[in-house]
């Protein structure tokens, strides 16, 4: 057990959004940015349709075709551990460019693992996450006006598209974690 490496407790924020859209995970700290992407992607509930980019510090990692045409780093060559070290630093994580979905990651803290556990794992989390392609943190805000006002003009066009199944404030710990497994 003493060799297992340690453990990163991040938060991420989906930014634009209030009520806030968040979870509290934890993975271990030698995996790959584009393992990262793969477990944030788990997490906040994503499909994981479009291109992603991390901005730590002065340094972009993105998948590598991306990657190439951007001159950024490949995300699947490059471990967290090395980028994200203290307590407290934060990242921005980008999710798709066109609707431009960006989270705040903050390393809350970093801990041994423990004995037992299965990582990744989700501590914690709030709220469900916007459907894809529903046109970022403004559209999203009008959908949820059209979904509220059964008069509004594009309330039937949610509805069609998204029926009964969406729940702004769902969220399920129970569900992410199974995913994770």
């Amino acid at each position: 057990m003493a060799n297992q490496s340690p453990i990163c407790q991040f938060k991420i924020t989906l930014k634009g959004i209030r009520p806030p859209i968040w979870r509290r995970f934890q993975v271990k700290s030698t995996i790959t940015f584009s393992q990262l992407h793969e477990i944030i992607q788990i997490v906040m509930g994503w499909y994981n349709y479009h291109l992603y980019n991390f901005d730590v510090g002065f340094e972009n990692f993105t998948d590598t075709e991306t990657a190439a045409e951007l001159g950024s780093k490949n995300a699947a060559r490059h471990k967290i551990d090395r980028y994200i070290r203290h307590e407290g630093q934060k990242a921005l994580y980008e999710y798709d460019f066109g609707d431009s979905w960006e989270h705040e990651l903050l390393l809350e803290k970093v801990v041994p693992a423990e004995p037992g556990v299965h990582y990744p794992r989700c501590l914690k989390g709030k709220r469900n996450c916007p459907p894809e392609d529903c046109g970022g943190p403004w559209g999203y805000a009008n959908m949820l006006e059209a979904l509220a006002d059964p008069n509004h003009p594009e309330f039937e066009m949610y509805q069609e598209w998204l029926g009964d199944e969406f729940d702004p404030e769902e969220f399920s710990l129970e569900d992410i974690n199974e995913m994770l497994q």
